[in-house]
């Protein structure tokens, strides 16, 4: 009977992270399909990325009810406790993943008339590719439960900010010299911000991978690289 709740509960656990991996793969999918609808100002793709996402709050829902059943059934301690918080944590950042991926489509559908400075639209692809990087890495992080790759991760957050703070550069530039611009360089200043705080949420995760890993917090200043919060209109 002892033998048959651990196998149980062993399951249960792995339908966890069955569940994170799921919803990861989701977020990725709908990222990349977001940025493709910007970039090819293709609405009926935007619309598919904006629907796709309530398939990832599914899984949230899901995957919240379950960690409260387990909690009230199992009453786990130390580290399956960990874990299974661990877990929630990463679904958490995931949904949010979602969203901003989801707005990012949005902001696509509201540009899908207008034509994109090439310049700009390549910034934001490399944004995208490494933020997709990030996510993969810190997915297979957490399923390999690997704490040195999901310090790495960590650490090459800095790489997405500081694009970012030379799109902005670039989008007030382009702003500055022709007003007619300001509406669609608003859309792309707002994407470029939803890439970022995706890879923010990447580095979310690495640190709950590190903890659920090692057991401690990292404890030193997270590595940041966005001054635009600091940036004056009309600075290069």
């Amino acid at each position: 009977m002892n033998e048959h709740i651990v196998k149980s509960y062993e399951s249960e656990l792995s339908q966890l992270d069955r569940k994170v991996v799921q919803m990861g793969g989701l977020a990725e999918q709908l990222l990349g399909q977001a940025f493709e609808a910007l970039e090819r100002r293709n609405p009926k793709l935007a619309d598919a990325a904006v629907t796709s996402d309530a398939a990832i709050d599914r899984l949230q829902r899901e995957l919240e009810e379950q960690t409260i059943g387990m909690i009230a059934r199992r009453q786990p301690l130390a580290l399956d406790l960990r874990q299974i918080m661990a877990t929630l944590k990463v679904a958490g950042d995931l949904e949010r993943v979602g969203d901003l991926a989801k707005n990012i489509a949005k902001r696509a559908l509201a540009v899908s008339g207008e034509s994109h400075p090439k310049t700009l639209i390549t910034g934001l692809r490399h944004m995208t590719d490494l933020a997709l990087r990030q996510l993969k890495d810190v997915l297979d992080a957490f399923a390999q439960r690997d704490a040195e790759k999901a310090l790495e991760v960590w650490r090459n957050d800095e790489q997405i900010d500081a694009l970012y703070n030379s799109i902005f550069r670039e989008l007030l530039t382009y702003m500055m010299e022709d007003p007619r611009n300001i509406g669609l360089c608003t859309h792309l200043l707002f994407g470029a911000k939803n890439i970022e705080r995706i890879g923010d949420h990447a580095t979310n995760i690495a640190e709950t991978v590190h903890y659920l890993v090692r057991g401690v917090a990292l404890t030193d200043d997270r590595p940041k690289g966005d001054k635009t919060s600091t940036t004056l209109i009309g600075t290069s």
